[in-house]
Order: C-alpha cells, then structure tokens, then sequence
C-alpha cells in the first residue's frame, strides 16, 4: 500500500505548505529606518530650536536670530534634503512588503503617513524657493509655511498610531532622548534669549570725533571697511529692478563720480586744507554725500584720489541707506548712526556653491535680512530729514556756530501736504505721511522684494531712481530716459496763471481780473502792468529747495504782436545760453560775508540772502511786469508766460567745467579753454497764455476759459500778494473779498491773515466770526480758524481763551482728522504761540500777586517750548523764550544754558547788512529784484531775444 489511508478508509487530502512571513522591515531596511529615525530626530531638535526662536520673536517683538542662528537653519535645510531619499527609498519598499497585509487599518494608516512625510518634504522645499518655484504671494506663502510646520506633529501623530500595530514601543528610551534633546535645544535658546544686538542704537559719543562736524556716527564708534559698504553686486542677485533703477539715481552719484560736486567739495577741501592745516571741515559733505570714503577712514587723507580711490565712485550704495540703524535728532547735517550689517553664511565666498547657498539661506528665511536692511525708520520723513536738512557749523565756515541751510522737512512737516501744520492755506484730502509716497512711486516689478501693497496693485516695488527735479546730472551722463523720467515726474506740479492786467502800469492802478475768455481791449502808447501768479500743486516743501542758490528756475515771458516780439523777459544769451539775469527766479541769491553770490556751491562762504524767493507748498507767488505798448501795433497782442527748470545755471556750469578739466576730465559738453555754453535740458513745468484786442485793429479775440475755479485764481492771487508782506496787504485784502463773495470759507479765513498782519483786530475778529458760519461744511479747517482765533485773542488779552483756541489746535483729534491723516501737534510754530500766551498768562497773573498760577502758567510754558525743541532742537523762538521762562522760576543754570543756545542760533542781523549793501551795489539785477515792489520790465534795452 502506497499511501497511509483513514481508519474510515478515506484518502486524505495533501497538505499545503506554510507560507513563511515577509517581514515589513527586514533586516537592510531597519538599518534604512535607523537612518531615517536618526535624521527625523535630529530634524526635530533642530525645528524645536528655530521654533521657539520664532516664537520669542513674535511674542516680544525682538529678533534672536543672528548668526548662530543661520548656521542652525542651514543645519535644517541639510538635514531635510538628506531625508528625501533615505524617506522616500524606505516608505516605498516598506509600502510594497506590507500592501497586502490583512491589519488593512495599519496599512492605510502607512499611506497616510507617507502621504504626509512626502508634503513635509514638499512644503520645505517651496519654502526654500529653490527649482525655480518663488513663493511671491504673501497668503500662499503663509499657507505653505504652516503646512510645513503643522504637518510634522501629523506625521508624529500618525507615526505613532501606526506603531501601535508593530512591536511594542519603548516608551522608557524614547523619553530619555527626548529630555536630553529638549534640555539640549532649551539651553541652545537660554543662551540666545539675550538679544544679538541692539537693533536701532544710537552709536556711542566717543565715536562722534571721527565724523565732526557732521554729526554722524557708527553703532561701535570705528570705522566700517569700505567693501561692507560697497556690495552692491551682492544685492543685485536679487533685486535687480531696484538695483537698476538706482543705478541711475542722484543718490548712486552723489559723490566724487557726480561732477557738479565734485567741482564743490573739491574746492571746499582746498579750502579747509589752507585754512586748518586739514580737510576735516569737508566732513560736513561727506557724511550724506560721500559715506563710503568717509566711514572707512579714506576721506580724511589730504592726497585722497578724489577720481581713482576704489571708494569715491561709490556714492550712498544700497548698504549705506539700508544699514542705517537710527536716526539721533530731527538737526539734519547726517545725524543717524550706521552699522556693518550682518549677513547671512558665506555672502562674501568666491565660490559658487556656498554663494548659492547663501542665496537659498536668504531666500528660504528672509526675516533677519529684512530686520536688518529694512526698518522702520524707512518709512519716515525723518529718515530723509537726516540729509535733506542742515546747518552750517562754524568748523566749515568759521562765522557762527549754526547757520541754516537747505531744509526740505520742516516745510514739509509745517505744510498741510504732511497734515501736521495747522496754518495752511489749502489741504490734501489725506495727509502724505512721508517723503517716499512722492519721491518713491510704485512700480511694478517682478523683483524679489515685490509685494502687492494693496488689492488694486500689481506686484510692486517702490522706485529707487527718487524720480524729482535732477535733470542735470542726467544730463552730464546723456541718459536721456533719465532725464525723461523726471520731466515726466515734473508735470503738474506747478500752475502759472497770468490773472490780471492793471492800467498805467502802476501797482495800485485800475485792475481787471481774472482774465479770460473776457480781457480788456489795450491801447497803443500805454503802459500797463501785467499780473502773473506761480502756484505750487503736488509739492510737499518749498519750491524750489534743495540747492535753491544754484537751481535755475525763472518766468519766460514772451509779448508779441502778429510776428513782431514787442516784450521779453527770461530769455538766453545766444553765446552761452544764459538766462538773461533781469528775470524773475524762483531761488535764493545766497551772498557771502563781502557781498559776493554764491555761485560755486561753496557752502564755506555762505552768509545770508540778498532775497529768497522760494515759495511754500500750497501758496502762490504774484510777478508783475510792466508792458509798454508801441504807439504802432498793427495787429493783436498776444503773452505767453512759461515757468521754466534747468538745474544748474551757466556760471555754475563754468565752475564746474574748468574744475573738473583741472582734476583730469572733461565734463559733456565742455570744449577746453572755451567758455562753457549751458545745454542742459529745460523743463517747461507750466505754461499760460492769453491774447488781447487792440484799439483801432480791427481783429477779434477769442480765450478759453480758465481750468482753475474763478474763486481759486482769486484766492492764489490774494495769498501771492499776502506773501510779499505790508506793501501788498491792500491788494491782499481786495483778492480775498472777492473769494468770500463766491460763498467760500477761504475769504473771510484768509482776510483774518491779512486783518491780523496789518494789526486791524476788530476787523479780523469780524472775519473770523463770518468764517465760523462754514463750520459746518466739509474740509473746513477749524485748526486754522483756532490758530487765528487763538493768535487775535492773545494780542487783545484774552489770554485764557487764546490758550483754549490754541490748544484745541494742538490736541484735537476728530473722526475727519483722523481719517484724512491730519495731526497738529507737530506745528511748532502754534506750540510757541502757545508757550508765549502761557508766559505772558503767568506774567499776568504775577503782576495780580497770584503767585501759584503764575509757576504753573511759567512750567506749562516751558513744558510747550521743550515740546518744540523735541522737534526742532535748533529752535530760535523756543531757545530765547526758555532762558526767560528758567530766570524768572529761578533756575540761572538752565537760563544760562539757553540763552547761549539762542546766542548761537539767532541769525546775525548787524553782520549781514554790510554785505547786502555790497551786494545790491554789484548786482543791479538782483538788486532790482530783492526791492519791496518789483515790476519786471519787458522791454529792457539789451534783453536777449528782445528786437532791438
């Protein structure tokens, strides 16, 4: 018998052989999972590090991150690329060994965290920017970094419900390593909770003596090396669009490599070096204009190669303006401390790779670069202030301690574009909160630091060509879309309006006005006199500023009849182009101590205006020429009126020609021992024109009307002539009657300026009383309605309720200000109004023997006038007013104190008497036009363009 049978006689069945388990992590595959597990644990020290380090920086508002710090976010990128293919060789085998398997809850539970491990690696590497995925919207970035950071506690969550099927967890070991790990990574961060630096410190005085007399400083005292300054190829790697248009920025040419100051500072050198036996007054320039040369030590050198140096072609680079750290006082003269800024690993490695990985680094985590290069102080115009305002110290021009010179931000922080002054004539209807909102437009770009700023912009980056006025330097560099950029930026800015033409071309002669499309018909032989009004729009400090001594800003006015040019003013000498100098010029004519112009940007030798004629934002300014018509016109008379830009004038461009030639190069358009012929480009930045009949000429004419609002022509015109002062209030006061006649708060609020300037109280108190029925329509400004008011009741007495007009001005605060932006507080010329009603309150109240009131009257005084020097540290009113205020409260030390910083600060008006003197007796043109009344004549014997 072959086969073994059943006691029942049946034939068994064969037997199956029994399968032998595959093991879901066999023995080369648990090494694999070792690998895994060691790197996942290490990454998750490492995220428990730069976590709570994000997370001290969101609570307390500081940054911790520092160099240290980058190291350990590099250490997480590594580890993270090491994973992705130890994670994802194992999760695919083990996925194949145990798809079968009948525990299909584990299963599942596997692909789950798979799935997830994957979207870890995913969500990391989007984060990284790296394989050209660039993560440029703000919420989809925000999305992917919180996926990234909630999907690790989902894998461990997952991890954990999977092992639960497996071979028992060994919970003891497991807690031994995570307490070493978390004491670990605990004691990582005790040690950085100390803040790596002091972000926005004002650096130590100590350090001030290498920088005087500009008030500069660094954070540490020393000096910086100039390459930390100078990596502008380094910021070029991402931000090409802003790096391109700075590239051709007044800003990238400030110093040695700009030729106008070149010219100037070159000369300011020579001088000091004669003077003081060094060139350490020129320091003055160099800490806004040439910060390179000058924080690394290399300005001071008397042989510094102002064209070869490595550092004097620099100009203000990327990393000067961003690595300033503070702004110390609102003074200007370069009053800001600046820092060597840290950067992250490997920024300065020649290598490719480490470059590479620097750029992933700063890209992956941008905060701390963001913290050190962008700050807030970047948003403000006091940021701009620390250049675009300053004094000059007696170390430059050994005359007196403090002088001003050019200052963009206090007419800007007094004027009604920045809603903090409270005297203006018009109001935007919202406050520009700072200088860039002008100077720096948006513009789209796919750079690196794009953001949408707001719903209805593209991405965007702010302009850093600074589009405004310079034409010139552009110019020199024969970038005509330079030039183009800031012509474009130009228009609107300004309005000329030829508004009316008197009889006998006298000033109080019988006016007719506004004109057009109605004019009055003129006759041969008279003489009239012709009214013309400048009028600043988009303009947030005065016009023009900057340097307004060598700007050439004037009216052209032209006069003809049929073909034949019968008046002329503004026109160019044929030889050199220069501007005939009996024009009107929007500058100032800046002498120094003997009465010579300042016409070489020789800040050294500025003394004091023979006139200024710069106009403030949101005003006017009313020319007037007189018009002598021939006896003999045939045919109508046509003006034309253009206010015309250039930014240097021929004599500074001789200066600068010849200067540059000596210095070993040639500027454009310079021809070597020949007088220089000024083609620099000019702006028309407004234009007017109106035709009028003539008597016996049988033409008719016909005028459009005028865009600007009838009233408003009335108005600019009243604030021209309030403007020139005491000898144009009558023509003031004629302008504003008319304005009130077309039912606008403007008349009567602007008759109150003129009432008040003639001393006619009763009179300006009746006007602020018909002002006040206004009150109640929108835009009415009843901080300026309070001014005034506050300012009458003061000089009649009323000092309780002047005080209460004047600080309503100063601390209201309604839902219309705060929605347009508006706060007073800040016009320091309404505190000192205030601090004096407040100090002659207190005298009142002494002379009544009611002592108490009195001191309390005197303090909050010089609490007022110590509030205006926060603001403006250099402030005459608020310096005089504290040494009388702390003399009489008995405190002779801080009296003292004051009264020499009034002594250094007042202007020296005995001194410039002689040299206005000299001046008026060397420059009859500027003479003419520095006169109370000025009439321009337009057919001056010899004026170019003019048929002789």
């Amino acid at each position: 018998m072959s086969e073994a049978t059943s006691p029942g006689g049946s034939v068994p069945q064969p037997t199956a052989p029994i399968k032998k388990p595959v093991r879901a992590v066999g023995p080369r595959l648990r090494k694999l999972l070792h690998v895994v597990l060691a790197i996942v644990s290490l990454l998750f020290a490492n995220s428990a590090y730069l976590s709570i380090i994000t997370f001290l920086e969101w609570v307390k508002g500081e940054t911790y991150q520092d160099y240290y710090y980058q190291y350990m976010f590099l250490a997480h990128l590594v580890l993270g690329l090491l994973l992705v293919v130890p994670l994802i060789v194992f999760g695919v085998i083990h996925l194949i060994n145990s798809k079968d398997r009948r525990n299909r809850r584990a299963v599942r539970i596997g692909y789950a965290l798979f799935a997830i491990s994957i979207l870890v690696l995913v969500s990391g590497l989007m984060l990284t920017r790296a394989l050209g995925i660039d993560l440029r919207q703000p919420a989809l970035r925000s999305t992917v970094y919180w996926m990234h950071v909630a999907c690790p506690l989902i894998a461990g969550w997952l991890y954990w419900l999977h092992r639960l099927v497996g071979p028992r967890i060994k919970w003891r070991a497991g807690m031994a390593f995570t307490s070493v790990g978390a004491a670990g990574v605990l004691t990582l961060v005790a040690f950085q909770t100390q803040d790596p630096r002091q972000w926005n410190s004002i650096g130590p005085d100590s350090g001030v003596q290498y920088f005087e007399p500009s008030l500069a400083r660094t954070s540490t005292g020393d000096f910086i090396p100039a390459d930390a300054m100078m990596n502008d190829q380094y910021c070029i790697k991402c931000h090409a669009d802003v790096h391109a248009q700075w590239s051709d920025s007044v800003h990238r040419f400030s110093s040695f490599n700009n030729p106008p100051y070149l010219a100037s500072v070159s000369e300011t050198r020579n001088v000091a070096m004669k003077r003081d036996g060094n060139v350490q007054a020129a320091r003055w320039c160099a800490g806004c204009h040439d910060p390179v040369p000058f924080f690394s030590g290399a300005f001071d050198d008397p042989n510094f190669d102002l064209l070869g140096h490595e550092t004097s072609n620099a100009g203000i680079t990327c990393t000067v303006c961003h690595a300033i750290t503070h702004v110390n006082s609102p003074r200007g003269n370069a009053d800001y401390t600046i820092e060597e800024p840290l950067h992250y690993p490997f920024a300065f490695s020649d290598n490719a790779v480490l470059q590479w990985v620097n750029q992933q680094l700063v890209k992956a985590k941008p905060a701390f670069h963001k913290k050190t290069f962008m700050k807030p102080l970047h948003k403000t115009a006091e940021f701009c202030s620390t250049c675009h305002k300053v004094h000059l110290p007696r170390a430059l021009n050994h005359y007196k301690d403090f002088l001003r010179g050019q200052n963009h931000y206090d007419p800007y922080l007094l004027s009604g574009v920045s809603g903090h002054g409270a005297r203006s004539f018009y109001y935007p209807p919202k406050a520009e909160e700072n200088c860039n909102r002008c100077h720096m437009p948006l513009v789209e770009s796919n750079d690196f630091g794009a953001q949408r700023f707001d719903a209805a912009t593209a991405m965007s980056v702010h302009d850093h060509l600074f589009p405004s006025a310079n034409t010139g330097i552009a110019w020199l560099r024969d970038r005509d879309e330079v030039i183009k950029a800031h012509q474009d930026y130009l228009q609107g800015v300004m309005r000329v309006d030829i508004f009316g033409i008197r009889d006998s071309g006298e000033v109080d002669g019988s006016q007719t006005a506004p004109l057009g499309p109605d004019v009055p018909t003129l006759d041969p032989g008279k003489s009239y006199l012709l009214e013309t009004v400048i009028r600043t729009l988009k303009m947030g400090h005065l016009f023009s500023q900057g340097t307004a001594d060598s700007n050439e800003i004037w009216l052209d006015v032209t006069v003809r009849s049929g073909d034949r040019v019968i008046g002329r003013s503004g026109g160019l000498s044929e030889e050199t182009k220069e501007v005939d100098p009996w024009s009107h010029f929007v500058n100032v004519f800046m002498l120094d101590k003997d009465g010579n112009r300042i016409d070489r940007r020789n800040p050294e030798n500025i003394f004091t205006p023979l006139y200024n004629h710069q106009i403030p934002p949101g005003a006017g300014q009313t020319v007037q020429y007189l018009l002598d018509l021939p006896e003999d016109l045939e045919d109508t008379v046509r003006v034309e009126v253009k206010l015309q830009y250039r930014k240097f004038d021929q004599r500074y461009m001789q200066f600068v020609a010849d200067r540059n030639q000596e210095l070993g190069q040639t500027i454009r358009g310079h021809r070597p021992g020949e007088t220089y012929v000024n083609e620099l480009p000019i702006t028309t930045l407004a234009v007017d024109e109106i035709e009028f009949p003539v008597a016996g000429v049988d033409k008719s004419v016909t005028n459009a009307d005028s865009e600007i609002p009838v009233w408003q022509r009335w108005n600019d015109y009243g604030i021209g002539q309030l403007l020139k002062g005491k000898n144009a209030l009558r023509q003031a006061e004629e302008a504003f009657l008319q304005v009130e006649t077309f039912d606008r708060w403007d008349g009567p609020l602007n008759l109150a300026r003129v009432y008040n300037a003639e001393g006619r109280l009763d009179d300006a108190v009746a006007a602020l009383t018909r002002a006040q029925t206004y009150a109640d329509q929108k835009g009415y400004p009843r901080w300026s309605w309070a001014w005034l008011s506050g300012s009458i009741n003061a000089q009649q007495g009323r000092l309780v309720e002047a005080v209460q007009n004047l600080n309503s001005v100063l601390e209201d605060n309604t839902p219309e200000m705060q929605a347009r932006g508006f706060d007073f507080g800040l016009d320091y010329e309404v505190i000192n109004l205030t601090g004096q009603t407040l100090f002659e309150l207190g005298n009142q109240r002494a002379r009544q023997q009611r002592e108490e009131e009195a001191l309390a009257h005197w303090n909050d005084a010089i609490a007022r006038f110590q509030e205006t020097l926060e603001i403006d540290p250099d402030n005459v009113t608020a310096h005089y007013n504290l040494q009388l205020l702390y003399e009489r409260i008995g405190d002779s030390e801080a009296s003292a104190q004051h009264q020499q910083f009034h002594q250094s600060y007042k202007p020296d008006d005995n001194a410039k008497g002689r040299a206005i003197r000299l001046a008026r007796e060397k420059y009859p043109a500027a003479n003419h036009a520095a006169e109370d009344v000025v009439r321009y004549p337009l057919q001056r014997a010899g004026a170019p363009e003019l048929p002789q």
